[in-house]
């Protein structure tokens, strides 16, 4: 190792003490906020409404837009910018479209503090609401897709071997969330996103000295792909996951409902007051789009400058080697790993929430402590210690499946979530849009879509991830119509029979 490098490494080992000081220190301070479960899943109005937002587009962006989006653009070309332009404008509408009314629905009863109660209490449905729980642990996918990534950054850049980067990302994410809950984790997510975009931003301008071309950069970048393969300029991708309409039409529906996924969504209930919804959804389109406009041209130039890269993943790592100097590298590691557990403490919350507030309180609480008459304040103690202990057992059986490296960190991570929102987009959008939306359709619709998803994946029928997912939510669609419109006749039929009799 030469001194350049060896200086690097102790940069970063250093960064990354303070770092992990920070995010336990703000664990620390958080733990005020979550002595009650409200306090630990929410910290509804303990956190500015700008902050939540920054928070929101850190959450969204992981390592899939820092790490795995860049590796298909190093490897399928131009044509992944339709899944990166998704993620601004078609993501943000649907932020835009779903947010008043999931707020207002979810003061209703007390107030909700997971995706799966939410739905529970618009249609009253505990049924659905479990059901909804237990899609939520499909998410583990995608932590393992963090995983993943951090451990690739910890070894490209600093050496450390993969197994030992995972342990290391686990231990300091469960260790401020359990102490902090969503205090800890939305805020730190908001230094986070802060820092992240200052790494999108230099990414980009990066071009000017490692492509070249001045203000004709992006040309000069076309012309040396198109050297490469003309493939990599083509508007679709000779294979992938862009490789038609159809497929780049699936993926906007993907990106989208992307949205409703548990651990975004919720970060709604966190604003206190309805007017502040509106600095929430502009603070989180303004990162939307330093997040996801702008990483992407990195994965393409490491294509002309870095080619013959044995794992398109690691295209980010080996590009800001190669275009910055020591102390540079050194920020833009601490970035990017920042976007990594930006969402690893997202999914985390988001699944203990649920195995606490949703499947504990609901189906183990009731048994548990049936003849016990449990005070409110003492149920919400006993769900809350659930939540954190199934931190710790979520934190380890994501270790172990992150053992073995995946072929593509993005595909891996749109597993999960395309099972997820397969089920829950027809319950969701058709619950606030129409008025025949019944309980019966949503479990229909949580239990048919997700269902055929998995079927879909399980067979391989279709290789697309996406299409597979676009399929499965029309069939989410269509069973929480069909099974509304029976529901509502048979009250009517059962109605005509009563006043007959």
């Amino acid at each position: 190792m030469d001194d350049s490098s060896s200086s690097l490494v102790w940069i970063i080992i250093v960064m990354l003490i303070g770092y992990f000081a920070l995010t336990t220190w703000l664990g620390k301070k958080g733990v005020a906020h979550s002595g009650t479960m409200k306090g630990f899943a929410i910290a509804k109005g303990k956190v500015k409404p700008w902050v939540v937002g920054v928070s929101f587009g850190a959450s969204y962006a992981s390592a899939n837009l820092f790490l795995g989006v860049p590796g298909w653009a190093y490897t399928y070309g131009i044509s992944t910018l339709w899944y990166t332009l998704g993620c601004f404008g078609v993501s943000w509408f649907g932020l835009l479209l779903f947010t008043r009314k999931f707020w207002r629905y979810g003061q209703k009863n007390g107030g909700s503090l997971t995706l799966p109660q939410w739905l529970g209490d618009r249609y009253k449905s505990k049924t659905l609401q479990v059901l909804v729980a237990l899609l939520v642990l499909f998410n583990i996918y995608y932590i393992v897709g963090q995983n993943v990534g951090l451990a690739t950054m910890f070894e490209t850049i600093i050496g450390i071997p993969y197994m030992w980067g995972i342990a290391i990302g686990v231990g300091i994410t469960i260790l401020y969330v359990s102490l902090g809950g969503a205090f800890a984790q939305i805020t730190s997510d908001g230094i986070q996103g802060i820092s992240m975009s200052i790494v999108a931003i230099l990414l980009f301008a990066s071009l000017l000295w490692t492509i070249g071309g001045g203000w004709n950069v992006l040309g000069t970048l076309h012309t040396d792909l198109n050297a490469i393969n003309p493939d990599l300029v083509s508007a679709t991708s000779n294979g992938g996951p862009f490789y038609s309409g159809f497929a780049i039409l699936s993926i906007q529906w993907l990106l989208f409902s992307f949205v409703l996924l548990p651990h975004l969504l919720s970060k709604v209930l966190t604003v206190e007051k309805e007017e502040d919804l509106r600095t929430f959804t502009l603070s989180a389109g303004v990162s939307l789009f330093t997040l996801s406009a702008f990483s992407v041209f990195a994965g393409l130039a490491a294509r002309v400058i870095k080619p013959g890269l044995s794992s398109a993943d690691s295209a980010i790592p080996a590009y800001i080697m190669e275009a910055f100097p020591t102390i540079i590298i050194a920020i833009m590691v601490i970035g990017i790993i920042s976007a990594i557990l930006s969402t690893t403490d997202s999914l985390y919350l988001g699944i203990t929430n649920s195995i606490g507030n949703d499947l504990f309180k609901v189906l183990a609480v009731p048994l548990l402590y049936k003849n016990k008459n449990l005070s409110a304040e003492q149920l919400d103690r006993k769900v809350l210690k659930a939540s954190k202990l199934s931190l710790v057992f979520i934190g380890l059986l994501s270790l172990y499946m992150s053992f073995n490296r995946p072929e593509s960190l993005a595909l891996l991570t749109n597993f999960g979530t395309s099972a997820i929102i397969s089920g829950i987009v027809a319950p969701i959008s058709l619950g606030y849009f129409w008025k025949h939306a019944r309980k019966t359709g949503a479990i229909a619709s949580v239990v048919f879509g997700s269902g055929c998803y998995i079927l879909l994946t399980s067979f391989e029928v279709f290789e697309n991830l996406f299409q597979a997912m676009f399929l499965s939510s029309m069939v989410g669609f269509v069973s929480m119509i069909t099974g509304s419109l029976l529901a509502e006749l048979a009250v009517k039929r059962a109605k005509v029979t009563q006043q007959a009799t």
